[in-house]
């Protein structure tokens, strides 16, 4: 079966819809099935393409067995709303003609969101195929934007959300990350067997516990003793970090010198944090920008716990966030800074401590009482969070439940 992808994100690019998509075709190609991947140059945080890239009409390479096919995009860095908007847009107008040209035909067409117009590529493409369209909701448009503060209540929303369900009307079969987010979907009038639900998970392979590198903290300058807390993922307006230089001058504030954060990642609003900490004296915030995505387990690995937070929204409370399985594969307990779904998650695999998201004093409370553990109780958060992600949510057995479902829908339209 061959599998075509649509994705504005793609490896080497390491946010979450990346690491997703090429971790599931990557054991996709492994079952014997050829997979095409249409993306962009990856640029991701600041618009500029990595090194060894250059932004040309069409480039093809080959990643794991996996052909990717990358087009050009309006490059903009990953904040402000016009530039993104056409950044957006130019993936749709370029995707769509690469993708329906992709030979040999492709057996099932795959969008993913985000972003939203990388989920409409998969109908002309699906189309030009005369192939099914599985549509991937990673991130609930315009529900999301709004929720974040990236665009206002208003006519462009309103139309945002007339596309969204026309998108869902076109899509043969659609595909969310968690729960919430499929109850979103049927509250809209979306027919429950329209659609299913396959998670996030982890790379239990890449993502396994190690000895912590001292060589590497002692580089971020920490000391032996001091008890580090990390935040590993994209650094957007989601992410809702400022909580973190507020819980780090009321730590400092406390005379807690041996208290200290590590943010590892980029994203929208990391240099304006990193600004406010230096403007505010917290040298107990350290800043590594991006890290290559195999680097990351030895940062994870060297920190004392985990934090995992999103800002203080209802729609954030459905979300199951890919770096609370990263960080609880690596054996690290977690500072879990969200309700609901997440929420539920950490308390059955009892595997950290969760704080009211955005509450400054409560990330600071619950670190405090992390550090007072003995560390004989802080490892064992840290396995009970591995033991549950390798039953739960190891990325192959989850690529084996999306390949059946792939199956199925391609089976159904080679019936009609």
């Amino acid at each position: 079966m061959h599998i075509l992808v649509l994705t504005h994100y793609f490896t080497p690019e390491n946010n979450a819809p990346a690491a997703r998509l090429h971790g599931m075709a990557k054991h996709w190609v492994r079952r014997g099935h050829p997979v095409t991947v249409v993306t962009c140059v990856p640029n991701v945080p600041n618009g500029v393409p990595y090194p060894g890239y250059e932004n040309r009409p069409f480039q093809e390479e080959w990643v794991d067995g996996i052909r990717v096919l990358r087009v050009w995009t309006w490059l903009a860095a990953n904040r402000g709303r016009v530039r993104r908007g056409l950044n957006y847009l130019s993936y749709l107008l370029t995707a769509s003609p690469a993708g329906a040209l992709v030979r040999p035909r492709a057996d099932v067409v795959l969008a993913t969101t985000p972003q939203f117009f990388a989920g409409w590529a998969g109908v002309p493409v699906s189309r030009a195929q005369r192939a099914p369209f599985v549509l991937e909701v990673r991130d609930v448009w315009p529900d999301s934007i709004v929720a974040v503060g990236a665009l206002p209540e208003g006519a462009v929303v309103r139309a945002l959300g007339r596309l969204e369900l026309a998108l869902y009307r076109l899509a043969d079969h659609i595909v969310t990350v968690g729960p919430g987010y499929r109850e979103n979907l049927l509250r809209k009038g979306v027919p429950a067997d329209k659609v299913d639900i396959v998670t996030n998970g982890v790379d239990v392979e890449l993502f396994s516990p190690r000895p912590r590198d001292e060589a590497l903290r002692a580089s971020l300058g920490f000391r032996p003793d001091t008890f580090v807390v990390t935040f590993a993922g994209t650094i957007g307006m989601a992410s809702g970090l400022d909580v973190v230089l507020r819980a780090a001058r009321r730590l400092k504030a406390a005379g807690r010198d041996d208290v200290a954060f590590l943010l590892v990642g980029d994203g929208a609003v990391r240099a304006e944090l990193e600004a406010a900490a230096r403007a505010g004296g917290l040298d107990n915030v350290v800043f590594t920008g991006l890290v290559p995505r195999r680097e990351l387990p030895a940062y994870l690995a060297s920190s004392d716990a985990c934090l995992v937070h999103f800002r203080k929204q209802e729609l954030f409370t459905t979300i199951l966030p890919s770096k609370f399985f990263e960080d609880a594969a690596m054996e690290r307990p977690i500072l879990l800074g969200f309700e609901g779904d997440a929420r539920a998650l950490l308390e059955e695999a009892g595997c950290g401590l969760a704080f009211e998201p955005g509450n400054d004093a409560a990330l600071v409370a619950a670190i405090e009482r992390l550090a007072a553990m003995s560390p004989e109780e802080r490892r064992r958060l840290g396995e009970n969070g591995r033991r549950y992600v390798l039953a739960h949510y190891d990325r192959r057995r989850l690529a084996d439940d999306y390949l059946a479902l792939l199956e199925r829908v391609a089976g159904r339209a080679a019936a009609r």
